[in-house]
């Protein structure tokens, strides 16, 4: 950040570009007796405690106004605040939905963590019914999804890894696994995938996060990932071992690693006993190998009548 205020505020005006965006809002505002401009996008902050933490700065007097904003932030009636310098790194946040404050004579700007999304409620997904068990499914807030699977294991040992991909997107991607657990090496290579990924955005969320991280090959036409709606469900596979990656927009859940009899597994089988999970997941595998072999024989049978067996 520059020393002088004026050049800042001009700085930040043209790299959000406020004049051709309405929905970025710029103020200017009086905080004790210093200058200060604050920004935000209007539909990601919360209104009633924008207007508790205004009322608490605008009500400093001159003699009470801490002189650096370090002590400015232990001041502040509010957990979820952090101090930076770095222009691009504010204007990331403001997009993302945070309240950022720049206050004359104050070397770094303060971002107030106050961002809520429009979301739906966490009912149960359409297509991942289950007969018994919880009734909350994933919603397209990655913050939410994190609180439901965090609800379920409440352990030190789990770990929320926050990443993002997409030059323009920015798009927000949480590695979500036990520590003691998994695969450290797997794990370093996913991280390490995401992290060089270069693409303008995740046009298609999970999907192009998929085809990234995964380049498809003719030699085997098995899916990489397994995907549920179900927050009981990644919690499971959590705890298996496994790896969730969850993305911002999307209310899925990738799992990962998986083989042929994941394929096959339900959410059902979670909540039955052990011995009737297993033979329901047997009796699926079955079938699936019956279908594959009773189906072209019985069409090559139909197609070729003389090689039918006189017995039948």
């Amino acid at each position: 950040m520059y020393q002088d205020f004026e050049q800042n505020k001009q700085y930040m005006a043209e790299l959000l570009h406020t004049e051709n965006s309405f929905d970025i809002v710029s103020r200017d505002v009086l905080i004790g007796d210093k200058n200060a401009v604050f920004y935000f996008v209007d539909g990601f902050c919360k209104d009633v405690l924008m207007q508790k933490l205004l009322q608490f700065l605008m009500g400093l007097k001159a003699d009470d106004l801490p002189q650096t904003a370090t002590e400015l932030n232990q001041l502040m009636p509010y957990v979820e605040v952090d101090l930076t310098n770095d222009f691009h790194e504010i204007a990331k946040n403001i997009l993302c939905g945070v309240f950022a404050i720049l206050i004359d004579g104050f070397d770094e700007c303060i971002l107030i963590d106050s961002r809520t999304y429009p979301a739906r409620g966490v009912s149960e997904p359409e297509k991942d019914k289950v007969l018994r068990g919880s009734k909350d499914g994933f919603v397209e807030t990655v913050v939410f999804n994190t609180a439901l699977i965090r609800r379920r294991i409440r352990s030190t040992d789990l770990r929320m890894e926050m990443l993002s991909a997409g030059k323009a997107s920015n798009t927000d991607i949480v590695l979500c696994y036990m520590d003691s657990r998994v695969d450290q090496e797997f794990l370093r290579k996913i991280r390490d995938r995401i992290n060089d990924i270069k693409v303008d955005a995740l046009t298609l969320n999970q999907e192009s996060l998929a085809e990234c991280l995964y380049t498809s090959k003719w030699y085997n036409p098995f899916p990489k990932f397994k995907y549920t709606e179900r927050p009981d469900t990644a919690a499971a596979q959590i705890l298996e071992g496994n790896i969730i990656i969850l993305v911002d927009n999307s209310p899925s859940a990738m799992i990962l690693p998986m083989s042929i009899l994941d394929m096959i597994q339900e959410a059902d089988d979670y909540y039955f006993p052990p011995v009737t999970g297993s033979y329901l997941r047997l009796s699926r595998f079955l079938i699936l190998i019956l279908t594959y072999f009773i189906t072209p024989t019985f069409l090559l049978m139909m197609q070729n009548p003389d090689c039918i067996p006189p017995a039948f």
